[in-house]
């Protein structure tokens, strides 16, 4: 608050019958805005440290002309995004072509289907690695959509899926895509 310094008033020139004005001269305590300031500046350090952005961390395989990595029909679990609608298969392609395996989906049910794949994985005896083996494929039509990929891989994290991979459609899933147009 401020308050009123009236001990440094001028007392020269006292004269009987004269009365002169006293001065005061304003002292500012400036205490309560220094604490303030200091409120601000620590609340705006402390809340750019707790906001930074994070992002999921995305492996990707290195190009080389070494031969694929095989993967086990049973831990595969395979995504086909497009535009519209949404297919996913368990295990390869040709098998799941031929006995018909191939079911469509929406982003909503890949969840269901996740939990579903890892609760079968945990329930066998045969699977050594569980829940832990799944290996979500998720392959991306030209037609499909930035948000589809993005929330595939949320999903990815949800179900904490540890083994996941962003691959090429092949020419086969093209065509058979194409048929379903």
């Amino acid at each position: 608050m401020a308050q009123l310094d009236t001990a440094a008033a001028s007392t020269a020139g006292k004269r009987p019958g004269v009365c002169r004005m006293k001065k005061t001269v304003p002292r500012i305590d400036m205490t309560p805005m220094v604490d303030l300031g200091f409120l601000l500046i620590s609340f705006f350090v402390i809340t750019t440290e707790l906001s930074r952005p994070g992002g999921l961390p995305l492996f990707m395989p290195k190009d080389s002309k070494a031969s694929p990595t095989k993967l086990g029909d049973s831990y595969a679990l395979t995504v086909l995004l497009t535009q519209g609608k949404h297919y996913y298969y368990e295990g390869e392609w040709k098998k799941a072509e031929q006995e018909n395996r191939i079911r469509e989906t929406s982003l909503t049910g890949l969840r269901e289907i996740i939990s579903r794949k890892q609760k079968i994985l945990d329930d066998t005896i045969k699977y050594k690695e569980g829940r832990k083996g799944l290996m979500l494929l998720i392959k991306a039509a030209e037609n499909a959509s930035y948000t589809s990929v993005v929330d595939a891989l949320d999903e990815v994290v949800i179900n904490a899926v540890e083994k996941h991979a962003i691959i090429a459609i092949s020419d086969a899933e093209k065509n058979w895509l194409r048929q379903r147009e």
